[in-house]
């Protein structure tokens, strides 16, 4: 039995110039579905965020879409999704975005998918959260941002002791296998944990 529940996906609202970065979006949307997952994403119908959501849609699955007010003629707010929440402002989208998810998966985008990708990461950095984070490496995308953690780690900008927990899939089927695995991991250590600390993990 599956011990994720919800997973955000970060993507762009662009399909990009590689169609094996559709195709990828497509093929998990149809895993989350296929797994009883629901879907929570940024709520647009167009590009990459269109696709996982449609997709999901179409295998029978549950999709949760936030949305900021001004975005939503912008992305086009898909209308098929059984959940979509408008919010005030950007803040107020990405606040829900992470209590309503167990896990958060960066599919191919553009500098929104990335700063909503570094902030879960410098929370997780920071203590904030241990809820697994993934990226999705089709046809190598994310190969840059690895390269640049590696050099703020040489250059001690990422201190020794400071962990960058996060996960690489290459291929769709990789992914909810390694989000499960990092949860029941995080499930294990918690149990070690005084309740009142793990309580705030």
């Amino acid at each position: 039995m599956s011990t994720i529940k919800t997973v955000c996906v970060y993507c762009g609202s662009g399909p990009g110039t590689n169609p094996h970065f559709i195709e990828g979006a497509k093929a998990f949307g149809k895993a989350l579905a296929e797994n009883n997952i629901r879907l929570v994403y940024g709520g647009g119908s167009l590009g990459m965020m269109g696709a996982v959501a449609s997709a999901t849609l179409d295998h029978g699955g549950s999709v949760t879409g936030i949305i900021p007010d001004f975005l939503t003629k912008r992305e086009n707010a898909l209308t098929r999704a059984q959940e979509m929440i408008v919010t005030p402002d950007m803040h107020e989208r990405k606040r829900l975005m992470f209590e309503r998810s167990d896990a958060f998966v960066a599919l191919p985008g553009g500098i929104g998918t990335l700063e909503e990708l570094v902030e879960q990461l410098t929370w997780k950095q920071l203590g904030r959260h241990a809820k697994p984070v993934l990226l999705a490496n089709f046809d190598n995308f994310w190969e840059p941002l690895f390269s640049l953690l590696s050099h703020m780690r040489q250059t001690e900008f990422i201190r020794a002791e400071l962990s960058v927990d996060i996960l690489k899939a290459d291929r769709v089927e990789e992914i909810l296998p390694m989000l499960n695995a990092a949860a029941a991991r995080v499930a294990d250590e918690n149990k070690k944990l005084a309740p009142e600390v793990a309580r705030k993990l």
